[in-house]
């Protein structure tokens, strides 16, 4: 009898497993299970799509890389644009800046490390007046179109005979330190021998009944659209000191920024965005930063989810200890949709090799979790 894949959770995370078991010419069945066909309030749908190759830990600059080799290879239809990620630093903050483009480098990224006489003459529409400099990736990094990349993943996963399957999960079954299915909302029940765990921030609930206690929260993200007198054209995508993010959208601009911790607290079917987050918080900051920008129209506003770690803001992927044909893609606390090409296949892999073959992701296993040993990302926004 041929292995049997369950899949939960059909977004970018889910179907990239299915796309990679499929080119890997994986002989068995495999079925995605997915709560909304329409994707309306997954997450991949309502990100903001960015790459970067600026992270604290070289695993995830080689993660990035795969995923922006990935969606060049896939070409025009990502509508990929590589105009880099400008994180923007202090005095105090510059050292450590610097050392970390250094880890990039030596990973494989192509950063650039500016001073502020850089900043200035570089990115004339920016007040560096308050800064000591910052980087940016002049390869590699910009935003692309995450539907596009969705349907490309769960196309080549159905043309290569993976079910989709409507459905809500209720909890994964396990005994005898194996996971044996998956139970539904409606009551069927889906035998498996291996179990992807790609749900999202709905992914906690699932493991419960296993006493499997996964540090996955929901966060809810607004996004913001406006317009300025300013022309976006080259301009990249910017990190402020302050915490807020910004970049072109079409004729204008998107940004956001977090709430403060005391509203930070989401029910998980809140998807309203916090417009009061706009002038208490987002709105001076871009005005400090971007002096063009004091006058702005704002055009919508939206709300996402992220799926937080709340242990250290990095994904979990890979296997459980007690039910080792449990497998964890989840998680990725905002920056998951660049990594799902290289999460997809390092799951992938370990189903049909029983190991990884390419990129290792242990460092991102369930062992840290255990342990409580977390393995700590710097910019989450």
């Amino acid at each position: 009898m041929s292995e049997r894949v369950v899949i939960l959770g059909g977004a970018a995370m889910g179907s990239m497993v299915a796309r990679f078991l499929v080119e890997q010419g994986f002989p068995g069945e495999i079925t995605v299970v997915e709560r909304d066909p329409s994707y309306e309030r997954a997450s991949t749908a309502l990100s903001a799509a960015g790459i970067r190759t600026q992270f604290d830990t070289p695993l995830l600059v080689e993660m990035s890389l795969f995923g922006a080799d990935y969606l060049r290879g896939i070409g025009p239809k990502m509508a990929l644009r590589e105009e880099g990620y400008l994180v923007l630093s202090d005095a105090a903050g510059m050292e450590t800046r610097t050392r970390l483009a250094d880890m990039q480098n030596a990973s494989g990224a192509n950063v650039a490390v500016l001073d502020r006489s850089d900043l200035s003459k570089r990115f004339g529409w920016l007040n560096a007046d308050d800064l000591a400099g910052g980087t940016i990736g002049l390869s590699g990094e910009g935003w692309f179109d995450p539907w596009a990349m969705l349907s490309e993943a769960r196309a080549r996963a159905r043309e290569g005979g993976v079910s989709y399957l409507r459905g809500e999960a209720r909890s994964i079954e396990g005994r005898d330190g194996a996971v044996t299915g998956v139970a539904l909302a409606d009551g069927t029940r889906l035998p498996c021998d291996w179990c992807v765990l790609a749900a999202g921030a709905l992914s906690a609930p699932l493991v419960a009944d296993l006493g499997v206690a996964l540090p996955v929260a929901h966060k809810k993200r607004t996004g913001f659209a406006f317009r300025a007198p300013l022309r976006n054209e080259g301009m990249p995508l910017v990190f402020d000191i302050s915490g807020f993010w910004l970049r072109p959208e079409g004729q204008g601009f998107i940004a956001g920024i977090q709430p403060p911790p005391e509203r930070d607290t989401h029910a998980p079917d809140d998807f309203e965005p916090d417009h009061d987050l706009f002038l208490e918080a987002l709105w001076p900051h871009i005005a400090h930063r971007i002096p063009a920008m004091e006058e702005l129209r704002l055009d919508r506003a939206w709300a996402g989810h992220y799926e937080m770690n709340t242990l250290d803001q990095n994904a979990i992927i890979g296997p459980h200890d007690v039910f080792p044909n449990l497998l964890f893609c989840t998680g990725f606390s905002g920056h998951g949709v660049q990594h799902a090409p290289a999460a997809g296949r390092g799951i992938a892999e370990w189903i049909q090799c029983g190991g990884y073959r390419s990129l290792d992701l242990a460092p991102l296993g369930w062992e840290r979790i255990r342990e409580n040993r977390p393995l700590h990302e710097g910019m989450v926004y």
